[in-house]
């Protein structure tokens, strides 16, 4: 009766050793982004709050951005489940990424590594400031 009681005893200790070191965090890690190149490094957004900013980005976004990463930016657009890698979740990206990268991704696009997704380039076919009107509406997206 000893020893089953201690074995019993033994294998809960174990058995809750293994299943805490199988639980996964209580929130999303953050993502490890690449640093954008120095033409790009030290960009802000001169836009940033601007509510006809964020009015006219919403407009650019849903005319270019909408079909992949959806109307809530979550990546799950009508064309998102064609693409591999799946489109960003923006929400994310609004909370995490800094102007600089946005900036970066969104005019140089995902067409070189590490990326390497569909994402087009639109530095040649939106100003800069359509890009950053769009960063400011995407910034509207954390939560």
């Amino acid at each position: 009766m000893k020893k089953s009681l201690f074995a019993l005893v033994a294998i809960l200790i174990l058995g809750a050793i293994v299943l805490s070191a199988c639980g996964g965090a209580a929130t999303p890690t953050a993502i490890q982004r690449e640093t954008p190149p120095p033409e790009y490094a030290n960009k802000t957004n001169p836009l940033a709050g601007n509510a006809d900013a964020i009015a006219a980005g919403k407009a650019e976004f849903t005319s270019l951005c909408e079909s992949c990463h959806g109307p809530t930016g979550a990546g799950n657009g009508p064309a998102a489940a064609s693409l591999t890698p799946k489109p960003a979740n923006l929400d994310l990206t609004a909370k995490e990424a800094s102007d600089a990268y946005m900036f970066w991704r969104i005019s140089v696009g995902g067409g070189m590594a590490p990326f390497n997704s569909a994402m087009p380039a639109h530095k040649d076919t939106m100003t800069e400031e359509q890009i950053w009107q769009v960063i400011s509406y995407i910034r509207t997206f954390a939560k």
